[in-house]
């Protein structure tokens, strides 16, 4: 004991495993050999000689407490979980051991059980109420969203928690909840992540000339993120704004020249300005990344056809009629007419 007090805890070990060898039944010396090796790092002889205490010494609050506590450290979650539920009902009023066998539950994943438990050591003791945090994080993963919510509206003065809650109920459908949250979030942290969240709340909320003000924020915030130009780009041609959509898509395979649905989006809206050698250059860079679809060379015969390039439009016509196999029916009927006309044009050549 003398050692064990001056954290002498090698010696202490020592010393406790000589008094065992002449006493193996003093539970008292098993259990401060297991505190001393636990001290040194032992752990799995500690464990050894806390449930060998136990054994002696059945329902002894420390042990039971200490070995819990072990166990939960190494993973164990089974086996920490009735030791702590012992050592909380024999100290009933004891915050520390009443959250952990909490945290045992939570880990478990039995989470209405640890929601009762850790309410009750939040009670006890207000500084143990982050734990009801990971327990909402816990009933996010579970998909149980109706108790998630009502535990993340009580960190609402916590940074992120806004966000979490506006994501949340975003993406599960409750549009119109997440924009309150998602503003707030904004407000507290206006990165480019939340004036994207809040530009997609508006948006399913029908309310486009706000979902446009938050696109533009986010895009300013983060001009160098290829994805997000795609979003806005997609969101653009969504209002029939071609001009500024492909702008964003230019500028997005400018940043990523192997974005694939870049140069797809980027190409489609050239053809719609009718700007047909930019459009033709896209769709050939597409192919040059192994995008070998049957639309890409539709799009591709167009543009050609458009510029009076007869010979390669009929032979991307061709290639798009052998790779689209019965899948575009309305366009396979287009490249066949086309095909006709262009051969009857070639013949008069």
């Amino acid at each position: 004991m003398k050692a064990l007090e001056a954290k002498d805890y090698p010696g202490a070990v020592a010393s406790f495993e000589t008094a065992i060898a002449g006493d193996d039944t003093d539970y008292a010396a098993h259990f401060h050999l297991a505190l001393a090796q636990s001290l040194t790092g032992n752990h799995a002889a500690a464990v050894e000689q806390y449930r060998k205490t136990l054994r002696l010494k059945p329902g002894l609050y420390e042990a039971e407490i200490n070995l819990g506590l072990l166990l939960f450290q190494q993973k164990d979650y089974a086996g920490a979980e009735p030791l702590l539920k012992a050592a909380a009902e024999k100290k009933p009023e004891n915050a520390t051991a009443v959250a952990a066998h909490g945290r045992a539950l939570l880990e478990l994943n039995k989470l209405a059980e640890a929601e009762t438990v850790l309410k009750k050591a939040v009670a006890l003791d207000a500084s143990q109420k982050d734990t009801l945090l990971g327990l909402a994080q816990k009933y996010e993963d579970a998909k149980q969203v109706d108790q998630a919510v009502a535990l993340y509206k009580e960190f609402l003065d916590r940074p992120g928690v806004a966000e979490r809650l506006g994501n949340l109920m975003l993406s599960t459908g409750r549009t119109g909840e997440s924009i309150a949250f998602l503003e707030d979030a904004v407000k507290t942290s206006p990165t480019a992540a939340n004036h994207y969240a809040l530009a997609i709340a508006h948006l399913r909320n029908k309310d486009a000339a706000k979902a446009g003000e938050q696109f533009e924020r986010a895009v300013a915030l983060e001009p160098r993120n290829a994805q997000l130009r795609m979003s806005y780009g997609g969101f653009l041609r969504d209002q029939r704004k071609i001009a500024p959509a492909t702008q964003q898509y230019y500028i997005a395979v400018q940043i990523d020249p192997a974005l694939k649905e870049g140069w797809s989006e980027f190409g489609a809206m050239l053809l719609l300005l009718e700007q047909y050698p930019q459009a033709v250059a896209a769709f050939e860079k597409l192919q040059a990344l192994g995008d070998a679809r049957a639309p890409v060379y539709f799009f591709k015969a167009i543009a050609l056809d458009h510029m009076k390039q007869f010979k390669p439009a009929k032979e991307s016509y061709e290639k798009f009629l052998a790779l689209c196999e019965g899948k575009f029916p309305d366009e396979e009927f287009k490249a066949r007419q086309r095909i006709k006309v262009i051969d009857k044009e070639l013949a008069r050549r």
